[in-house]
């Protein structure tokens, strides 16, 4: 199995998606396929981002397999502290399952300027 990935972003702020393959491809040919999908994709599609557009129609023609969240099964956050080791819920019945009644997900970013500079809603 081969693994391929792709980012989207910029230095602040960016996401990225994994892909598999049983057949390798080289990085060149991989990233001539990727634009040639993302021009294909580009301006129509479903997904939140366009990596995820281009994961998704990497799947449905080129062979890959797109390891999306919803594939996940299993999660775990790794500490040295003891109290933060846990299962990390991956779907809607594992919230449940796990008492958790958080109906969000949640994303922690490290903000570069003053405390002063952010925006109050």
């Amino acid at each position: 199995m081969h693994y391929y990935e792709l980012h989207e972003g910029d230095d602040e702020l960016y996401s990225d998606v994994l892909l598999a393959r049983e057949d390798e491809i080289a990085p060149e040919d991989f990233f001539d396929l990727v634009q040639a999908v993302r021009e294909q994709v580009m301006g129509e599609f479903e997904e939140d981002t366009l990596i995820e557009a281009i994961a998704v129609e990497l799947e449905r023609s080129h062979g890959f397999t797109y390891i999306s969240d919803e594939r996940l099964a299993a999660a775990v956050n790794v500490s040295a502290d003891d109290d933060e080791n846990y299962l990390i819920a991956t779907s809607d019945d594992e919230l449940e399952r796990l008492g958790s009644d958080v109906d969000y997900r949640g994303v922690f970013v490290d903000y570069a300027g003053d405390a002063d500079d952010l925006p109050v809603n």
